[in-house]
């Protein structure tokens, strides 16, 4: 039987799956025409303003055969005023943000702008997407992160 919290974040993340996959287009999804490989560097920020946690984890080795060494992560993450969520890859760690409150923006490699994320948007991460992000508001802004993590050590956010 699983806890309390693991029920709840299986419950939520089923939610997000079912409306990801009913509804139309993500919201804040970078503009078609600022579409384009390698339009950002990467950027050497540490983490500043942010704190990361994981609420719920299933290891995943026992679900599929092909999921050997995978983890399923519900993480919250709160990104303080100027705070930033440094460059990282999603080569390996496909993930699905929820915008829980606030406005925050991303700076993808596979987008010439910037990507305004607000309250009750879902922004897709692929094996194509490296990125970071900044609040640039003067409010703390709260993510929920469902994802798959591969590599135990990765230690990105």
């Amino acid at each position: 039987m699983l806890n309390g919290k693991m029920s709840a974040a299986l419950v939520v993340a089923g939610l997000l799956a079912g409306a990801v996959s009913v509804g139309s287009a993500f919201a804040g999804e970078c503009p078609a025409d600022k579409m384009m490989p390698n339009a950002r560097e990467p950027v050497k920020f540490e983490p500043t303003g942010v704190t990361d946690n994981v609420l719920a984890a299933l290891p995943l080795a026992e679900e599929g055969p092909m999921l050997n060494d995978r983890q399923m992560r519900v993480r919250k993450l709160v990104i303080q005023p100027g705070g930033i969520v440094p460059w990282h890859s999603h080569a390996d760690r496909p993930a699905l943000i929820y915008v829980v409150e606030g406005e925050i923006n991303e700076y993808a490699s596979n987008c010439a702008a910037p990507i305004t994320h607000k309250a009750g948007d879902v922004a897709k991460e692929t094996h194509v997407v490296a990125h970071w992000w900044k609040n640039l508001s003067d409010a703390p802004v709260t993510l929920l992160s469902f994802d798959i993590l591969h590599d135990q050590a990765d230690k990105a956010m």
